[in-house]
């Protein structure tokens, strides 16, 4: 069985149907990616696999549970974590204290502490900012307390959605090879992403949304090389 597993979901907001009866699938420690242009249904699938919006219909899977029936705090206890577009960052704590919120429903001391470390390993920019307030980072340590943050919660499924927008390059980059880094560690993540041609060369597969509905799907490598993927996302 999967590990997530989306069936016929719609979803609707404002009189408009956002999301289109899609289906997608995403196995344990794959990583997975959604392209697609914007408005295309992207940041609401990931809200609503998140918590923050309530379909329409269809079904949300993921471990065993079903997802539509569960509140958002209750998808994080069950290890599935997201990293909002725009980060989301609590402005007026420190490093320490955005981090420290992402274990609010663990009790594990000894694990909670060892994580904290395990995060500065991963993002040494933080360990020097610890102390420093998290609206007073550039935009590129936002998104690297952002996700930071997921991690906390240990997750065995993280959606990120678009974790490279409004950043340099060379930021762009060092994330990136974060997100390889946590994949390869085991978890699990659905990626949204503007940047189809690396979000492509760090997936094992990928799916392309348009106007709420899923047009191509399949092994990440393929869809780079497709001619309407690249017409359309990959610039050529």
């Amino acid at each position: 069985m999967s590990l997530l597993s989306i069936s016929n979901l719609s979803v609707a907001y404002g009189g408009i149907k956002a999301v289109k009866g899609i289906s997608l699938t995403v196995e344990d420690g794959e990583l997975v990616t959604l392209i697609g242009a914007n408005g295309a249904g992207k940041t609401t699938t990931l809200n609503t696999l998140g918590g923050l919006l309530t379909p329409a219909s269809g079904s949300m899977q993921y471990a065993g549970h079903d997802l539509v029936k569960l509140p958002a705090h209750d998808r994080v206890r069950l290890g599935l974590a997201l990293v909002p577009e725009g980060r989301g960052v609590f402005a007026r704590l420190t490093v320490a204290e955005n981090l420290l919120m992402g274990a609010y429903h663990r009790h594990d001391r000894a694990g909670i502490a060892a994580d904290l470390q395990k995060s500065y390993g991963l993002f040494p920019r933080l360990k020097e900012r610890e102390h420093q307030l998290a609206g007073t980072l550039s935009g590129g340590e936002q998104q690297m307390l952002a996700i930071g943050r997921a991690l906390m919660s240990r997750p065995r499924l993280l959606l990120l959605d678009e974790p490279s927008m409004g950043l340099a390059p060379l930021m762009v980059e060092k994330i990136f090879g974060i997100i390889r880094t946590i994949n390869a560690d085991g978890v699990a993540i659905l990626l949204i992403e503007q940047n189809a041609r690396l979000a492509l060369a760090a997936a094992n597969r990928a799916y392309v949304m348009e106007s709420g509905a899923i047009t191509l799907s399949g092994p990440a490598a393929e869809l780079a090389a497709d001619e309407r993927v690249k017409a359309a996302y990959l610039g050529h």
